[in-house]
């Protein structure tokens, strides 16, 4: 299981999906909120199942998650996963597809380490938005393929904690040390969440929380987005 945020009880804060400054934004916010509620009333929905390890078994190379748009990256990329949305979207899609032929009701997009601060160990963080809006879109394209009236498909934009803590230090021999602050996650956060919204997500999947203050971080960038 994954330990994530509790991101369908709380309709009004996670509900996503809409084009942002539109009039028809709280029109579609609170059509998802209805339906997602309608379905929750009648029985537990089913989230998808993990990407990394589902990622695993193609048993990519370093040539798999360059492909030609990062062929001559000067980082090693091997392992970054969300890559893969540019790169091989063949097999993000498969992956998709497999969870919603299993029986999932809620899938998530592969954006898990999509923000500039995870990003940033590969010097792609420039690549964020494009990660986002395009993990967005992809899972919605196939979300509404297996979509119907009787088994309504919803997409839900994951959010990693990043590789850092705000609330502890890296560093033993320096407990006050902090190697990311608040405002930098909830900067990193909002720019995801923002391209999220735009590629047609509906509700927000902050998950694997380790650290309180990040979580925290990233509600606040919801909020924000939400109120757009």
């Amino acid at each position: 299981f994954r330990y994530s945020l509790a991101i369908v009880h709380s309709l009004d804060l996670f509900c996503a999906r809409s084009r942002l400054n539109c009039y028809t934004c709280a029109v579609e916010k609170s059509s998802i909120s209805k339906k997602l509620e309608d379905r929750l009333s009648k029985r537990i929905l089913l989230l998808d199942g993990a990407y990394g390890t589902a990622i695993q078994q193609y048993e990519l190379n370093e040539d798999d998650f360059r492909g030609s748009l990062l062929a001559k990256h000067a980082k090693a990329l091997l392992g970054n996963n969300d890559l893969l949305i540019l790169t091989k979207p063949d097999i993000v899609q498969e992956i998709h597809e497999s969870y919603l032929e299993a029986g999932c009701d809620i899938l998530s997009t592969n954006t898990f380490s999509s923000t500039k601060i995870a990003q940033s160990d590969f010097d792609t963080e420039y690549l964020c938005k494009e990660l986002n809006f395009q993990g967005a879109q992809l899972a919605r394209r196939v979300a509404d393929r297996f979509s119907s009236e009787k088994k309504p498909i919803f997409v839900a934009g994951s959010l990693g904690p990043t590789n850092r803590t705000a609330s502890l230090s890296p560093d033993v021999n320096r407990p006050g040390f902090r190697n990311v602050s608040f405002d930098e996650l909830y900067e990193s956060y909002f720019e995801a969440m923002h391209a999220l919204v735009d590629g047609g997500v509906d509700i927000f999947l902050i998950e694997t929380i380790f650290d309180t203050l990040n979580a925290k971080a990233a509600i606040a960038a919801a909020h924000e987005v939400n109120n757009l």
